[in-house]
């Protein structure tokens, strides 16, 4: 005859023996989710189920963050052990709960109050002067508890002490001075394998040149804001060699592209440049032989709109001479066009009044000279521009910021045809 119980499929259905010290000496004075996170992986430890600490800060709905200073803090007490798996990031570890009757007899050396810990650990000359460091930093003295917090960072974030030391002076820099923001530089250049000093600084330096890039690039834009992250990530890829692999240069005749359209961005830019790239352009090379590079066709653009304007103006002045009163009518015109936009900005009481009263006369004048025009063999739009192509109007690019249809039909013959009367 056997005897056996009936197993027990269902995890939330068994019990988690949690040792009595545990709740005498060290539960009372633990931090409320610090105990949370130490119970709910106790039970999963019983039950031999591996959890990720983001695994256990979704289910207790905490931080990342805070389920690995639980650890820290636990560590410090005596109470588990890191287990490192010899991840970079120092993050990457097994959690070894200690049998706590083990303490009582004091079969365990590895528990160590804050105060003999942190004084253990200020046995290390540079920990002794990184110390010394950021209290002179901060201009005030820590406590045993906010001592033992920063010391924490050098095994949380496997990084040096003299990395911590950067961070207090990078924050006071940056009129930041306090210990979560102090921690969260440092949590995240250890996540990036940044332990020493000399590597934060070059990676710092690497930002501050893409930031001063991407403020180089806003500026020729004429935009007075920030960039977005999507629009930092697309400056990135001009200039990175993964990316476009652009010149400064480059890109700042790209921006300067702009001037024609009425809604400039950097999605307008990224095409220009795209479009250089696939010609193998990444700076300023002189013009080559066979197909036209971006620059000569946006160049015979540039001179056709001169061209068109001048006719423009010729045109202007055949039907000043012709018909006088049409010279007086735009005169009239534009003066209205002034009172009309200082009425819109002024203290006025009755603006709709005011500018309806205006638009009026604006009307009244443009059918006369609509009249004047016809009745004298003149085309309405006999004075606009005529642009060669309406889509565009001989810009090249659309408003949506693609190549217009007629960009690809640009050939050398055409530059040629534009650009010789000018060299005669």
């Amino acid at each position: 005859m056997s005897f056996y119980k009936e197993e027990i499929k269902d995890y939330f259905l068994l019990d988690t023996p949690v040792e009595n010290m545990f709740i005498n000496e060290y539960m009372a004075n633990a931090p409320g989710d610090y105990v949370k996170v130490y119970l709910f992986s106790l039970m999963y430890a019983g039950l031999g189920v591996e959890l990720t600490n983001a695994d256990v800060a979704r289910h207790l709905r905490m931080e990342a963050e805070d389920v690995l200073k639980a650890w820290t803090y636990w560590e410090k007490q005596g109470v588990i052990r890191k287990h490192r798996k010899g991840s970079e990031t120092g993050f990457d570890y097994d959690v070894e709960f200690i049998l706590l009757k083990e303490q009582l007899y004091g079969q365990s050396s590895w528990t160590q109050a804050p105060a003999q810990s942190i004084s253990r650990q200020m046995e290390d000359v540079q920990v002794k002067q990184m110390v010394s460091d950021i209290e002179q930093i901060s201009g005030r003295v820590y406590s045993s508890t906010e001592m033992q917090k920063v010391l924490s960072w050098i095994d949380d974030y496997q990084v040096l002490p003299e990395v911590i030391t950067y961070a207090f002076r990078y924050a006071k820099k940056q009129k930041k001075n306090n210990l979560k923001y102090v921690a969260a530089l440092v949590q995240d250049w250890g996540s990036r394998g940044l332990r020493e000093q000399t590597a934060v600084e070059e990676y710092l330096a690497r930002n501050d040149r893409r930031h001063a890039m991407h403020r180089r690039v806003f500026q020729a834009l004429g935009f007075s804001r920030n960039a977005t992250e999507e629009e930092q990530r697309i400056m990135d890829s001009w200039f990175s060699e993964e990316g476009l692999g652009m010149s400064l240069e480059a890109v700042l005749d790209a921006c300067s592209r702009t001037s024609g359209i009425s809604s400039p961005n950097i999605n307008y830019v990224n095409k220009i440049l795209q479009s250089w790239k696939q010609e193998g352009r990444t700076g300023n090379g002189q013009p080559g032989a066979g197909k036209p590079t971006s620059r000569e066709i946006m160049e015979y653009y540039e001179l056709l709109r001169q061209k068109e304007e001048r006719e423009a103006a010729a045109r202007q002045r055949e039907v000043y001479a012709a018909v006088p009163r049409i010279r007086q009518i735009d005169d009239e015109l534009n003066a209205l066009n002034s009172e009309l936009s200082r009425i819109i900005i002024s203290d006025v009481v009755d603006k709709k009044k005011a500018g309806s009263k205006i638009r009026q006369e604006m009307e009244d004048l443009n059918l006369e000279k609509a009249f004047l025009l016809t009745e004298n063999n003149f085309e309405l739009d006999h004075m606009d521009m005529q642009y060669t192509c309406p889509l565009c109007k001989d810009t090249g690019i659309l408003e949506t910021g693609e190549k217009c249809q007629c960009y690809e039909a640009v050939t050398r013959e055409k530059i040629e045809q534009i650009t010789a009367p000018r060299r005669q």
